[in-house]
């Protein structure tokens, strides 16, 4: 699998993970009705092309605006195979983007950071 797209929907991100470029991308805001219905693929996706070999660089960049509890649990378990991948000494950059000003979802992406020690964890503040 090259690519998974999904335009955004006003209960679901924009989703572009281009596999072949080693860009993954989600932006939008993401309380989706059915979590795991919506990252399943996700993840699969991702597995799949993590467990492919290779030594390609990989960069996930998340500029969410709003995500929910049942997202922010899968948003970590598509961070974990990445983090994986990173120990393995595969370049793993993780971007999370957040508007200026908006604390709660710096904080976030603060909290997910602390659990990495081989992805990079790269806070980016953009303009509001």
């Amino acid at each position: 699998m090259d690519r998974i797209q999904r335009a955004a929907t006003d209960r679901s991100p924009m989703v572009d993970f281009d596999f072949a470029g080693g860009r993954l991308t989600m932006r939008g805001e993401s309380y989706p009705e059915d979590a795991a219905a919506f990252f399943g693929p996700l993840l699969q996706g991702l597995r799949a092309h993590l467990d492919g070999g290779g030594a390609d660089a990989v960069t996930f960049e998340v500029a969410l605006a709003y995500f929910n509890s049942s997202s922010a649990k899968a948003l970590m378990n598509l961070f974990m195979p990445l983090e994986d991948a990173a120990a393995a000494g595969r370049p793993v950059t993780i971007r999370w983007l957040f508007a200026a000003g908006d604390e709660t979802i710096e904080e976030a992406g603060e909290d997910f950071a602390a659990d990495f020690s081989h992805a990079r964890f790269e806070m980016v503040e953009v303009a509001a």
